[in-house]
């Protein structure tokens, strides 16, 4: 006989079931993590957030959908985890708001309930994607809308949705380029349908299903996550927390929303009678929470430093690798001097290369490397003096407590605050002696005007002047030079201002969004206009940055 009708036990069965089959695929899915950040931690985070649904669901004993579900959204909030997880606890809560007041359901009514979670889910998300979890839930929606219309059967809706949706999923490593990159499906959406299947299957289960406790992380091929930089990590901590509030107005919710905008991104903002729900990815976790103070009290609160967790999954995954590089390393003479230096771009990584850097550490501009990730690089040179550059004023502290946990070396730390100080330090080094280097690369980095062009990613006012989002800034050190609504026109402009009589080498590196032809004009309008420089043009290939600039 055909399931026709879903009650609270079938509901809380499901639940139990797809939580404990998302349970025991979590490291599958960590692995194919890629995006937003190559973290590795979607399944995880997935898997906790549906325990945690499955949980508050076991403790209710009623036939009625409506307050199951209620429990079920409850529990995933409260639980949600990561980016993903809170994803996940919104498609629920919205499950849930569309099972309101039922007692139980058939297919209509289960395809409603199911759009309102797309609905809810889409809602939640700041700038949502194509080509995630967001994607096959809305396939799968659709997929409920079409087949509710042609039979009342649970099982071959079931069947539909999750086809579907795995047609889907496929369909989303050709929707993100990262995801193409790495050669991979999109992890949230697999694990959504991981959920789906595995409580799928127990609809007809007699078994009395507990909720699984989280299993521990076993090996698992990390290959995908390895193809992808942490460079693509823009802002380094995923910050989570609840605001405690009774009934929050939606106004509170939305300005809260768009402060969080200015600082960070993958946000996901929700609220229920009780509590704000925070999901943010930011360099600044302090910003945040201080805003978040001005509204109630904090709970649940956890950062994580993303690009260490990328880091770190890698060296797990290639850990024997890694040990037979350290081993090979040990058995060639150790040299006396080498040195480390952050990069922002493939083409200025190359030049440090070329100028005799042993490491390079990818970042700088868009994001800043952590302690561990100098540490790893400092390993890696096979010297006993290691010089650190790196060229960011944010990174130096990061340098100098790495530099204090080196025990076999001597680290030095060259506080080169821009890209043009680290490269003009390593012309100006002529010999071996660890004094005399530190001191030309010191000396050296003084007589550096350093300058950039970036574009403004929000309406501010700095320094009595005003900016708007998508204008373009010139910056003289940490300073404004000049606003544009040109690229083109702004690095001409910014020449004009910091080149000045006494100038012998102007150096242009440009970035990832300028053509070749674009940089080649510029660099005939500095010739031109400065007939006494000497004009050097590189392709930097960084972010952001459409031109560093380097004057001497």
């Amino acid at each position: 006989m055909a399931l026709t009708k879903l009650n609270g036990l079938i509901l809380k069965k499901m639940i139990i079931a797809g939580a404990n089959r998302l349970n025991e695929k979590k490291q599958i899915i960590d692995a194919l993590n890629v995006f937003p950040v190559p973290d590795g931690d979607t399944g995880t985070n997935m898997s906790l957030t549906a325990l945690a649904a499955a949980k508050e669901a076991e403790k209710i004993n009623s036939l009625s959908i409506s307050e199951v579900a209620k429990a079920i959204s409850n529990g995933a909030l409260r639980g949600a985890r990561g980016n993903s997880g809170v994803i996940t606890s919104q498609i629920l809560r919205g499950f849930s708001k569309g099972l309101e007041g039922l007692e139980e359901v058939d297919t209509r009514e289960l395809a409603q309930a199911l759009q309102n979670a797309v609905k809810t889910a889409y809602k939640a998300v700041m700038k949502p994607k194509e080509g995630t979890i967001l994607t096959v839930a809305k396939a799968c929606a659709d997929s409920a809308s079409k087949i509710a219309e042609t039979t009342q059967d649970i099982d071959v809706f079931f069947q539909k949705i999750i086809e579907d949706g795995n047609a889907m999923l496929l369909q989303t490593t050709e929707m993100l380029p990262v995801l193409k990159q790495a050669g991979v499906v999109d992890a949230g959406g697999k694990g959504l349908l991981c959920l789906l299947e595995g409580a799928f299957e127990s609809r007809n289960s007699i078994e009395v299903l507990k909720t699984a406790e989280p299993l521990q992380n076993q090996t698992e091929n990390f290959e995908a996550l390895a193809s992808v930089e942490n460079t693509s990590i823009t802002f380094g901590y995923c910050t989570e927390f609840f605001i405690l509030v009774n009934n929050v107005e939606e106004k509170v919710v939305q300005n809260l929303k768009t402060y969080l905008s200015t600082i960070g991104d993958s946000i996901v903002c929700v609220s229920d009678e009780e509590l704000i729900k925070i999901h943010i990815h930011t360099d600044h976790p302090g910003l945040a929470l201080e805003k978040a103070l001005l509204i109630g009290q904090l709970s649940g609160l956890k950062i994580d430093n993303m690009r260490q967790q990328h880091t770190n999954r890698i060296d797990f995954s290639s850990s024997q690798k890694y040990k037979t590089e350290q081993t090979e390393q040990k058995t060639i003479k150790q040299k006396e001097i080498g040195f480390v230096a952050v990069s922002p771009g493939d083409g200025l990584s190359k030049i440090f290369k070329n100028l005799g850097v042993d490491e390079v550490i990818q970042g700088g501009q868009t994001m800043n490397p952590s302690t561990e990730d100098i540490l790893n690089a400092i390993e890696k040179v096979n010297a006993k003096t290691v010089f650190i550059l790196p060229n960011n004023k944010n990174i130096i502290l990061a340098g100098e407590q790495a530099a204090k946990l080196v025990k076999d070396k001597t680290v030095i730390v060259i506080p080169s605050k821009t890209i043009p100080q680290g490269i003009t330090a390593m012309l100006n080094v002529t010999e071996q002696d660890v004094q005399q280097v530190q001191q030309t690369m010191i000396e050296s980095i003084d007589n550096v005007v350093s300058a950039s062009v970036t574009y403004a990613v929000r309406e501010t006012v700095f320094d009595g002047k005003k900016i708007q989002e998508g204008d373009i800034i010139g910056m003289q050190e940490d300073s404004i030079a000049i606003i544009s609504k040109s690229a083109q026109k702004g690095v001409k402009e910014l020449l004009d201002k910091i080149v000045t009589e006494e100038a012998e080498m102007i150096s242009i590196y440009y970035g990832e969004d300028v053509t070749q032809k674009e940089a080649e004009n510029i660099k005939k309008y500095a010739e031109k206009k400065f007939p006494n420089c000497d004009i050097e043009l590189q392709r930097g290939g960084q972010p952001l940055y459409y031109y560093i600039i380097s004057v001497e």
